[in-house]
């Protein structure tokens, strides 16, 4: 394959490597280089936390070096004692096993712990290598369900075992899943995508590049004040500004920390889409393979999967790029970030690409995503300016009001500069996301579209469709719109059309699943004729009651006021 892991494959056919001794029960020992690992583990961070103390020490107190320098390589052989003991126990205590109808686990030194998953409830099975465990040629395996939890039950991690014996119980959990709903084969085993060094540039034009231009330089200011040089490098970038001018030196200072965000952003983006792979194996599985430093193995049924999602950041969409998330059951464990790396099937990319990588994934002739879409009405637009002027204009009064009642005329500077800076980029930003809203049915899918800072095209198979949520609050039903939610097992659970316009939005939920609204809605064509105003009482004519929209909920038989 490329990667030095050992081939995988699958059908009854085909040998499994064979696993490690077991006892006469069953239950298998993890690898014993697990406290070589963990010795090692301990050993770098107490060397690298015993380096900072021994620099801090040499700096303020240089006189206590040598005490100091003992007492250090004293306790870092006692903590690396401890936690090679400590391991030895967890090694001794840790079996698993897995049957035909389980996967069982077994831990804990004082107080055991034994936690099992049903194999027919198993959706995601993860391999991961750190740079430790590759060199020692072990692997980390994790078995979940998909399902969130906070105390972490539906997640079984095997840490460390072998490569092969991580290779082989891949395909025995694999081979598993496929029988529980039947085998399902793909349109064309092989590679799909790999990476391309291009791609790179991408990673410059996401969040991460400021966030870390910020970040990383705080950090280091920290320990330079721990260190006791930040005054230092205060007076220095002081004398620089004193001779150069402080413009220059401001200007200097914003490069070198765009350059250090762009390093680190590029060094993020290598470790974590360096060497990807998405292949198409036997029996109908994704597997997305990525990772330098630490590598990892996502697999994914198709069987599993319900739709695509095509994410473009506002500068990777600028670019021209767009990534593809899989719309999947199965895929959401633990946190949000975590959900989010196993759902990527193909990191930024160009978006002719990713859309040919959408078709070749859902085995359409054409993605779904580039169908064109039913754009949204001018009121969508006009409620979009009405959140983000107030948005802009918020911090401008903040700053303006304190500046003028002081006075303080600086705050008012800052004010009319943020006023100049924010009031237009929040109108473009409002016009660009009202001009990204769209809806549509092509095919087997519909798609909806949203977002300006985080464009995002959804296509969602019509029978992956559990359910439709459908709201209007007084300002949509005064403007005619309406937000039509598709609800789902699969993804984030739930898709929407914001802001359509009435008509359209019931008509686009009602035409993607045929019969799932029909109990509540009243079809103006076969309602019967309504009679014209006959007297009252008093004589005087009475008027005729005003035919409902269709989208309004109809009360249920029984149900009338008295």
């Amino acid at each position: 394959m490329g990667d030095g892991s050992a081939p995988v494959t699958t059908g009854a056919a085909t040998p499994v490597p064979a696993s490690p001794p077991t006892g006469d029960d069953g239950w298998t020992t993890l690898d014993g280089r697990t406290v070589a690992v963990t010795v090692v583990l301990t050993a770098a961070l107490v060397t690298l936390a015993d380096s900072f103390v021994l620099v801090g020490v040499a700096i303020r107190a240089p006189a206590v070096l040598p005490v100091a320098l003992a007492v250090i390589l004293s306790s870092a052989l006692v903590i690396v004692a401890w936690s090679a003991v400590a391991a030895r126990l967890r090694w001794g205590c840790a079996r698993y096993r897995v049957t035909p109808e389980r996967v069982e686990v077994r831990s804990g030194v004082l107080m055991r712990r034994r936690r099992s998953l049903a194999l027919h409830r198993v959706r995601t099975v993860d391999v991961t290598a750190g740079p430790v465990l590759r060199t020692f040629g072990l692997v980390a395996l994790r078995v979940g369900t998909g399902q969130r939890s906070g105390t972490g039950e539906t997640t079984l991690s095997l840490r460390p075992i072998e490569r092969i014996e991580g290779d082989r119980l891949r395909t025995v959990l694999l081979d598993a899943m496929r029988s529980a709903g039947g085998p399902q084969a793909g349109p064309g085993d092989g590679r799909i995508a790999g990476a391309d060094p291009r791609w790179m540039r991408y990673g410059l034009l996401t969040a991460a590049t400021p966030l870390l231009a910020v970040g990383v330089p705080g950090i280091l200011l920290q320990l330079t004040e721990w260190l006791g040089v930040r005054d230092s490098l205060f007076d220095a970038v002081g004398d620089a500004a004193r001779i150069v001018s402080p413009a220059a030196v401001g200007v200097g200072v914003g490069l070198v920390l765009l350059v250090v965000g762009g390093l680190c952003a590029l060094a993020l983006y290598l470790e974590t889409w360096g060497g990807f792979r998405l292949d198409r194996e036997p029996g109908g599985t994704l597997r997305v393979r990525r990772g330098v430093v630490t590598t990892r193995s996502i697999s994914l049924e198709e069987r599993r999967l319900h739709g695509v999602e095509l994410v473009e950041p506002l500068g990777v969409r600028l670019a021209g790029a767009a990534r593809i998330d899989a719309v999947a059951t199965g895929l959401i464990v633990g946190s949000e970030t975590e959900s989010t790396e196993h759902r990527t099937l193909l990191p930024a990319a160009p978006r002719s690409l990713a859309e040919r990588v959408a078709a070749v994934v859902l085995g359409e002739p054409q993605s779904p995503t580039a169908a064109p879409l039913t754009p949204h009405p001018p009121a969508a637009r006009r409620r979009r300016l009405a959140w983000a002027l107030p948005a802009a204009v918020a911090p401008v009064l903040a700053l303006a009001l304190p500046g003028l009642l002081v006075p303080a005329f600086p705050l008012v500077i800052a004010a009319a500069v943020l006023a100049v800076l924010a009031v237009p980029v929040a109108v473009l930003l409002a016009r660009d996301a009202a001009a990204n809203l769209g809806h549509g049915l092509t095919g087997r899918y519909l798609v909806t579209r949203s977002g300006s800072l985080r464009r995002s095209t959804v296509a969602l198979r019509r029978d992956g469709v559990i359910g439709w949520r459908i709201r209007q609050s007084p300002w949509q039903r005064h403007a005619g719109l309406v937000s039509v939610t598709a609800t789902t097992a699969a993804g984030r659970g739930a898709f929407t059309a914001h802001d359509a316009d009435a008509e359209d939005g019931i008509a686009f939920a009602a035409g993607a699943v045929p019969g799932l609204l029909s109990p509540f809605l009243r079809e103006r064509a076969h309602a019967p004729a309504r009679p014209g105003p006959r007297p009252s009482r008093s004589g005087s004519p009475q008027r005729a009651a005003p035919d409902r929209h269709p989208g309004t909920r109809r009360r249920a038989p029984g149900r009338r006021g008295r």
